[in-house]
């Protein structure tokens, strides 16, 4: 009994390793992990059968052979383009004003109006601007109820009188022509003019006359200067008759008919008298020539007689 037991257990410890290594090598990937570490119980081959050879497995599909899909993508075709950058503000005149201290009668008209709208649209959009603001004391020295006289569109324009649409420094005043053109309707209604007298700058609406007294803010892009009076346009508080309309050109008329219509002109224009003049002045040519043929035939018989007499003689 002892020499039999190695012999009979090696032919069983071959059998076991066969049938572990088949059962490997037929575990397919679509197993879970827990299944493929699960050791596998092998049943002891009995001693009288002879080993079983193992069934064919079929290839397993391994995930190279299985078709890809992907996923749609969410990139855009078109790329959007970069977000652009936000254009810089222009300089707040409203905060200019009341950090200057002086300008708040001016201030609370410019918001009433909303002239201060249309001040940060135009610096917004980068136009040049120059504003002549009143101080409290100009507005002070208006005679009593003259702000509350004035209408709605009237405050517009008085408003709009003391801004030039245009950036113009103290130099550059020299060179204005006038009327300076302003932001109110007109030069006739609204005129302003303009004067430099070394660095003093004279301003004038001929009813008003003061002088720009210091500078608030000045840039490129925006000017603003202190006056000690408020600007009081003509149309407002003395309105102009409006000029005559020019009278259209005359029409040139043909060579022919300018003479023709001269020649008409004179004969109706003459007077009766002139005409009777005209006439006489004929007939006196006219008589005065009759009178010389006269005396030609008078003198040519006389000598016929005077030849015939001698002859007679």
């Amino acid at each position: 009994m002892t020499m039999k037991l190695p012999l009979i257990s090696l032919p069983i410890l071959l059998i076991f390793f066969y049938h572990c290594t088949t059962t490997i090598v037929a575990l397919s990937p679509a197993e879970s992990p827990s299944e493929a570490q699960a050791p596998s119980k092998a049943k002891p081959p009995s001693k009288a059968k002879a080993p079983s050879k193992a069934l064919p497995q079929p290839p397993a599909q391994t995930p190279v052979d299985q078709p890809l899909v992907q996923a749609p993508s969410l990139e855009p075709l078109v790329p959007a383009p970069p977000p652009k950058a936000p254009a810089p503000a222009g300089p707040n005149v409203e905060k200019i004003l009341e950090k200057a201290g002086v300008f708040s009668v001016f201030v609370r008209l410019l918001r009433s109006t909303q002239v201060i709208n249309q001040i940060e649209n135009q610096l917004n959009n980068s136009n040049a601007l120059t504003i002549l603001a009143p101080t409290n004391a100009a507005f002070s020295g208006l005679k009593s109820g003259t702000l509350n006289s004035l209408n709605a569109e009237q405050k517009v324009q008085l408003l709009q009188f003391h801004l030039l649409p245009s950036y113009i420094s103290i130099a550059n005043f020299q060179t204005v022509s006038n009327p300076v053109r302003t932001q109110a309707s007109d030069t006739y209604d609204y005129p302003l003019n303009i004067t430099t007298t070394g660095n003093s700058v004279n301003i004038s609406t001929g009813l008003v006359n003061t002088s720009i007294s210091g500078t608030v803010y000045s840039d490129n892009l925006l000017a603003i200067y202190r006056i000690d009076r408020v600007l009081l346009p003509l149309g407002i508080f003395a309105p102009r008759p409006k000029p005559p309309a020019p009278s259209p050109a005359p029409v040139k008329k043909p060579k022919s008919l300018e003479s023709s219509s001269s020649s008409s002109s004179n004969d109706e224009d003459t007077p009766p008298v002139a005409a009777l003049d005209n006439l006489s002045g004929g007939f006196s040519l006219a008589g005065n020539g009759m009178a010389s043929i006269g005396v030609a035939v008078v003198a040519a018989v006389v000598l016929v007689l005077g030849q015939s007499e001698i002859f007679i003689w």
